[in-house]
């Protein structure tokens, strides 16, 4: 389950770079932010990975073999694409107003990594109902923290968030290798 958790947190904080982001460009209403963040977020960042899971299943018993490796290619490009976008920077910056289809978009553009991950839920023994709800819980919760702390001090966390995140999702794909 240690796994589950890791793969939460650094799923989550790709929503966490675009929280921050969200707000320290819109400091009105934070309370309110947080709460669609959060919600946005949480939801798809759950959801995603469920249907990967649910694909994975699927195809398992023909890449049974090739399974750790398939789940460490996908964990490897997602890291580096969340490497690449703290340096590069997010989807928010250009953001005026925060209606519900902008936050749907976000929601799942931050999630389409949470998709490919979910295929490294197969190779684990646990349940997977539970392991999507502990990345959307944990990803609701790191999202509302992110617009407080976008608000209060800026996007010089924004990158660094996403890097770490990155980071993490290489290490867990390497770590399926070897067991």
């Amino acid at each position: 389950m240690i796994e589950v958790v890791i793969l939460a947190l650094a799923l989550s904080m790709d929503a966490f770079a675009v929280s921050i982001g969200l707000g320290a460009k819109h400091t009105d209403k934070t309370i309110f932010l947080a709460i669609k963040a959060g919600l946005y977020f949480g939801f798809f960042q759950g959801l995603m990975p469920l249907i990967g899971y649910m694909g994975g299943k699927e195809i398992f018993g023909w890449v049974e073999a090739y399974a750790a490796w398939i789940a460490f290619v996908l964990l490897f490009i997602i890291g580096s694409k969340m490497i690449y976008e703290s340096v590069a920077g997010g989807p928010e910056k250009d953001i005026v107003k925060i209606t519900h289809k902008v936050m749907i978009v976000l929601a799942i553009a931050t999630s389409i990594d949470a998709l490919a991950a979910g295929f490294s839920l197969t190779l684990l023994d646990i349940n997977s109902i539970l392991a999507c709800a502990i990345i959307g819980v944990t990803t609701l919760v790191f999202s509302g923290i992110g617009v407080f702390v976008g608000a209060k001090s800026g996007t010089w966390l924004e990158s660094k968030a996403e890097l770490l995140g990155g980071v993490v999702l290489i290490l867990i794909g390497v770590k399926l290798l070897f067991t």
